[in-house]
């Protein structure tokens, strides 16, 4: 049975960093890319970080280059999700989800076929 597990979030100021965590199981680790996803109330939800599977690279939507950083720990099958300087707006349940999306749809929440429970982010302002 596919497991993902999501932890990490909470209470933040703006400005602030949070590091999540995405346990997984049941599942060859490697071979699936792996994405966090953002929802926001009454939003639909959105794609932050992925990583290819393949050769590890890494896909970051503009609005949030330069600030998260998607990792993994094959290891430990674990994947991480560095977020710096929060903004307000990136308030939400954060999701962990792993599939195997094609290159140019690494941002699209239909492409993954697991998912985790969810961590709720608050950034204050």
């Amino acid at each position: 049975e596919v497991q993902l597990q999501a932890s990490g979030g909470g209470l933040v100021q703006a400005g602030g960093s949070l590091r999540l965590s995405c346990t997984t199981s049941g599942f060859t680790f490697d071979d699936f890319a792996k994405g966090w996803f953002r929802q926001a109330p009454g939003k639909e939800r959105e794609g932050v970080a992925s990583i290819d599977s393949i050769d590890g690279s890494t896909y970051y939507p503009l609005s949030v280059k330069g600030r998260f950083t998607i990792s993994v720990d094959s290891a430990t099958s674990t994947v991480f999700l560095q977020m710096d300087s929060l903004k307000p707006e990136e308030s939400g349940v954060y999701y962990c989800a792993v599939g195997h999306p094609h290159e140019d749809r690494m941002r699209i929440a239909s492409e993954y076929n697991y998912w985790g429970q969810g961590t709720l982010v608050t950034v204050s302002s």
